[in-house]
């Protein structure tokens, strides 16, 4: 009898287990990852976005046990990269490499081919300021006397940008108007054409990121006077950011960061984000990015998902408030 019991004991055990088992989700029954994870990264290769990505994603293979295969996907301004990742399966073994552009400008400016809600961050992994800079006798010596030039010269200050509803466009629209400032955009193609034509002197203002400009800062041939970020950045300390002008709230960082498909076990973004997070705060990764004039992050994805959020609002209102909104 008791040796009948303890077969019947088994067998409602073995039954139990079995369904248990049925009913857990894949991502708990399978170890993850137990395979390469792919990072699309929606720039060409070669270029600081690729370069920054690469890295991150080597120094991420030690926490996730497996390769991380990068594959360029450029096009759109990043849209085509973020459609690609959108569309995956969400299963963890695809991620995308993100910026600014795709996720929180374009979509208000034209239709883009996914939904803010087709994606899920994973981590913030490095963020620099853009910065407005002068020749060395302009007639302003830090931001506030900045603001003051172009409040009385509304729209006669000319500043070279990223182009009509690019990140330098709107990065400082987002400050000037708030403090009731007007300047006027010149857009170019790139940093470099931005940094050709002021030293040339077609515009007053280079509006850019730090990198092409550093050696002309050494040599004294310009002079910043206001990064677009809330706090100072650590390559020019003296220069203020948005809270020395009381707007601690509409500063702007030009970022790259994780995303992974709407859908993903949650789980496996635990696991993500934890690697690639820790990857970002690895003494080699912060060096390298103090040597592009970046700083890196490597946040949580609920502190990403904020930041998204916020700057995505922000964005909104100043590209209606500039008429580029889409119809």
């Amino acid at each position: 009898m008791i040796n009948l019991l303890n077969r019947r004991t088994a067998l409602h055990a073995a039954l139990a287990l079995g369904i248990a088992t049925l009913i857990l989700p894949a991502s708990a029954q399978e170890k993850f990852p137990s395979r390469p994870v792919e990072l699309v990264v929606p720039t060409p290769a070669g270029g600081g976005t690729d370069i920054t990505m690469r890295l991150l994603a080597e120094i991420a293979e030690t926490g996730l046990g497996q390769k991380v295969v990068v594959i360029n996907k450029p096009g759109g301004a990043g849209t085509v990269g973020v459609a690609a990742v959108t569309e995956a399966k969400p299963d963890g073994y695809m991620l995308g490499a993100v910026y600014n552009a795709p996720l929180t400008m374009l979509p208000h400016i034209q239709a883009v081919p996914y939904a803010s809600d087709a994606y899920i961050p994973v981590s913030l992994s490095n963020s620099a300021p853009l910065v407005f800079c002068a020749k060395p006798d302009y007639p302003a010596k830090d931001a506030k006397e900045f603001i003051e030039h172009l409040k009385k010269n509304p729209g006669k200050v000319t500043y070279g940008g990223d182009g009509v509803g690019g990140t330098v466009h709107l990065s400082g629209e987002r400050i000037f108007s708030v403090l009731g400032a007007k300047a006027r955009l010149i857009p170019f193609q790139s940093a470099g054409e931005t940094l050709q034509n002021f030293l040339g002197g077609h515009v007053e203002i280079y509006g850019g990121s730090f990198p092409p400009i550093l050696a002309h800062l050494r040599e004294g041939r310009m002079k910043c006077l206001l990064v677009t970020s809330a706090d100072r950045h650590f390559i020019a300390p003296d220069v203020m950011g948005t809270k020395d002008l009381g707007l601690p709230n509409a500063g702007t960082t030009v970022w790259a960061g994780l995303i992974a498909p709407k859908g993903t076990p949650a789980d496996r973004i635990a696991i993500l984000e934890k690697a690639f997070g820790d990857a970002a705060r690895t003494p080699r990764y912060k060096e390298a990015m103090e040597k592009l004039g970046t700083r890196a992050e490597g946040s949580s994805a609920a502190d990403f998902r904020k930041l998204l959020d916020q700057e995505s609002a922000a964005m909104k209102e100043v590209v209606a408030a500039l008429g580029l909104q889409r119809k």
